[in-house]
């Protein structure tokens, strides 16, 4: 499946066109959207919203799944990951986001980057940044979300890098059942191997996968892989 730019390489375009031709910020962005067959960012913009991945992969997920979204650095899944999550809380649903890799700021500028408002998202986006976060400690704090509530764990490899927790193995299986007894929607971004690089796949495949402690795959449900605009969805 053919994912429409991301708007965020859109935007890198018009900021570098801003300071080549001095352009002022709204001039840049619709420039960018007439390189695109658009008049205006705001027509731009709005195609983008009636299309987005977010969307459609949201609608292929039910409670009690568990998927991996995977890529190379710089490939777009944290913003993949993070889109998903707010389009679930503007649905109404309750979104979660547990990341060893960022702060509460920077998921807040991502988010306004994939021009949505954390405001509007109210008290149904909740982060969490502890180092502590492991399986026994994302089941802790989401006990007793509803019923479709969507969790984003980032990124699967960095549940493994401490010695006084259990197996990658097992914290994935945790999760697994965690996901199926409560309903709730679980989404691992996950690394892929650099030696992708230099295959000839289009995609990355499970086998690209950079895992250095076996994790039993057929305990995720779904498989999101991107590269370069494009994503395969596919059960495992």
């Amino acid at each position: 499946m053919i994912l429409s730019m991301p708007l965020t390489r859109l935007k890198r375009r018009a900021k570098t066109l801003k300071r080549a031709q001095g352009l002022s910020h709204s001039e840049a962005l619709d420039h960018v959207a007439r390189e695109k067959g658009f008049p205006q960012w705001s027509f731009l913009a709005a195609e983008h919203a009636k299309r987005a991945p977010s969307r459609t992969l949201l609608k292929a997920l039910s409670p009690g799944d568990m998927a991996l979204i995977a890529g190379r650095p710089g490939q777009g899944k944290t913003l993949l990951g993070l889109e998903i999550v707010a389009e679930a809380c503007l649905a109404g649903r309750v979104g979660v986001v547990f990341t060893l890799e960022m702060l509460d700021l920077d998921v807040l500028e991502r988010l306004r980057w994939l021009e949505v408002d954390p405001v509007a998202l109210s008290d149904r986006l909740i982060l969490d940044t502890s180092d502590a976060i492991c399986a026994d400690y994302i089941v802790e704090r989401c006990q007793g979300h509803p019923t479709g509530s969507v969790i984003l764990i980032d990124y699967l490899q960095l549940l493994d890098q401490r010695r006084d927790v259990a197996a990658l193995c097992d914290q994935v299986r945790v999760l697994h059942k965690r996901a199926k007894d409560w309903g709730h929607i679980i989404l691992c971004l996950s690394q892929v191997d650099r030696r992708f690089e230099v295959s000839d796949r289009e995609v990355p495949t499970v086998q690209d996968l950079r895992l250095p402690n076996p994790v039993d795959l057929n305990l995720f449900s779904r498989k999101i892989f991107l590269r370069e605009g494009q994503f395969e969805i596919a059960d495992i």
